[in-house]
């Protein structure tokens, strides 16, 4: 193998630049000519890539997004579109395939593997419901960056007396929701493994009151079938009989943005040069994720379409640290 592309697809995350980085240096280290394609696997279906120096992706590790782009592809979701990406893949010379992304991403990378094309997957969403590793890049960024608004609207629910609800993004997994509250001193976390009725949140915000508590934070995920938009019709409907209101704040792609914090510039650092070495040794079809302490490689049909589930006993401590 002589020339490898690499390219970030799906939500972006912080940290995305840091493997790219480390994927185009290390890659080169190994005697590979390294491409990039622009714009995730729309520009893959597109053709638009070129090849990247070293110096092309200098000073780009303390930034957030991702310089390649993103883009979702309805294209690239058929087999008519997945040949045509092939189409331009042989044309430029190019002999594998790093993709840098979440769930969606990776069952993509398994879909070209399928097809015969050696792929290396680099685990990358603020969600973390990957399979095949512990954390993925960008989870801790995006996790400070929530906690710090959590710290900000406890000292102003404490000031008036108020109930905040905070809902952060996840879409089907509630990780970033349960750390985030367990880190935030949440008095509750709604997730959409747990179902919890407005009526549940009701009964323990009055409860932390009555144990003197001066505020009361409610840490929603966006996927969570009580969301912030449910609970916010409840109060105001039942605003006489509870006796206070709730106030909202919708982080939404807030948790996306920014310079990546060190953990994830290292973890993006480690999981890109990996997914270059195997590329070089001439494995595919795997993803390279974190487990325990040491980077390791999962083959991509043992996560693609599947969704890690919480730890559900952490969940629980997360009710009983509340109290």
């Amino acid at each position: 193998m002589k020339r490898i592309a690499v390219l970030t697809s799906g939500g972006d995350a912080p940290g995305m630049n840091a493997a790219i980085r480390a994927v185009v240096r290390t890659g080169i280290d190994y005697g590979l000519e390294v491409w990039g394609v622009r714009r995730g696997f729309a520009g893959l279906v597109e053709g638009i890539m070129d090849p990247l120096s070293a110096r092309d992706v200098g000073g780009i590790i303390q930034r957030g997004g991702t310089f390649l782009g993103s883009a979702r592809s309805s294209k690239f979701r058929s087999e008519e579109g997945r040949r045509q990406a092939l189409v331009h893949l042989a044309e430029h010379g190019i002999e594998g395939l790093v993709v840098i992304g979440g769930n969606g991403s990776q069952a993509g990378s398994y879909a070209l593997y399928q097809m015969g094309f050696p792929v290396v997957g680099i685990a990358s969403t603020i969600d973390n419901d990957l399979v095949g590793t512990d954390i993925t890049i960008g989870v801790d960024t995006a996790l400070n960056t929530a906690l710090e608004a959590i710290d900000r609207l406890k000292d102003t629910a404490s000031s008036h007396q108020r109930a905040f609800v905070i809902e952060v993004m996840g879409r089907d997994s509630g990780y970033l929701a349960m750390m985030a509250g367990i880190a935030g001193g949440a008095e509750m976390v709604l997730v959409p493994e747990v179902k919890t009725e407005p009526e549940e949140v009701a009964r323990e915000l009055r409860a932390a009151y009555a144990r003197g508590k001066p505020h009361a934070i409610v840490v929603v995920a966006e996927g969570a079938e009580c969301d912030a938009e449910t609970l916010s019709n409840y109060f105001k409907t039942h605003h006489d009989h509870l006796g206070f209101e709730l106030r909202v704040t919708i982080l939404g792609h807030i948790q996306r943005g920014g310079g990546p914090l060190a953990f994830d510039r290292l973890l993006a650092s480690r999981l890109g040069t990996k997914a270059a070495q195997v590329m070089a040794a001439g494995e595919a079809g795997v993803l390279v994720g974190l487990i325990g302490s040491i980077v390791t490689t999962t083959p991509l049909e043992e996560i693609a379409g599947k969704i890690k589930p919480i730890d559900i006993e952490m969940y629980k401590m997360a009710g009983i640290l509340a109290k």
